[in-house]
């Protein structure tokens, strides 16, 4: 398979690092100031900054070369890149988080919103730690885990870095070269249930955007990692 790697910071040569050692090509990498010639690209991996994600994805939309995209912090415009998508007739998938692992953190963490959502003595928050060169917060990863809670809870909203009684609090902590933690805290005056998802290296994200560009390519419409697992 032939890769365009949009953005080649550390994430882009760890994917393009893995993905030659899965027998792809990498036939263009495009950084910032690079103009948009994909080579030939039959897909293309998007792992840049959020100023630069929907240049990134429109160029791919446009050029009708199906792309992946784990840029997180610019989802206001989701939505415009669904709808130059459909229009193009193009491929198209977003992951906050692409980890294997995190995906199925993001089906356990609804779970167990849909099971606390009768328990009133319980308040849920969470914490997420990340390097400190990450340029969002909180990171993408705690706002999808957000949102599976809010589709089981009481809770409106989510708030960063604060406590308010009708949101989720999410506390986002920048340390050294962490690849990534997320906890979720469910606690009571008598007792306290956590569950949590740690990277250990960023393999688990750069390995599983290949798969998702695998799966994707010579495909039309918009996916998502749920769709790349199967699960329901």
């Amino acid at each position: 398979m032939k890769i365009a790697l949009l953005g080649y910071g550390r994430m882009g040569k760890t994917i393009e690092k893995l993905a030659q050692e899965r027998g792809h090509e990498i036939v263009k990498t495009i950084d910032a100031n690079d103009d948009y010639d994909f080579n030939g690209a039959e897909v293309a991996i998007d792992f840049s900054v959020p100023t630069a994600a929907v240049e990134n994805i429109s160029a791919c939309l446009n050029a009708n070369v199906p792309v992946v995209s784990g840029t997180t912090g610019w989802l206001d415009h989701y939505d415009e890149m669904v709808t130059l998508c459909k229009k193009n007739n193009g491929g198209f998938i977003y992951a906050s988080n692409f980890s294997v692992g995190v995906n199925i953190f993001f089906e356990l963490n609804k779970q167990l919103a849909k099971m606390m959502q009768g328990l009133k003595d319980y308040n849920v928050s969470m914490t997420e730690v990340h390097h400190i060169h990450k340029l969002d917060a909180p990171s993408g990863t705690a706002i999808t885990l957000a949102e599976g809670i809010l589709e089981h809870s009481d809770k409106t909203d989510w708030v960063l870095d604060a406590e308010e009684n009708d949101k989720i609090s999410i506390k986002a902590e920048r340390e050294g070269e962490v690849p990534g933690t997320h906890i979720i805290n469910y606690g009571s005056q008598v007792d306290e249930i956590t569950i949590e998802h740690k990277a250990h290296n960023r393999n688990g994200f750069a390995l599983g955007a290949i798969i998702a560009a695998e799966w994707l390519k010579d495909k039309t419409g918009v996916y998502s990692m749920k769709d790349v697992l199967n699960l329901s």
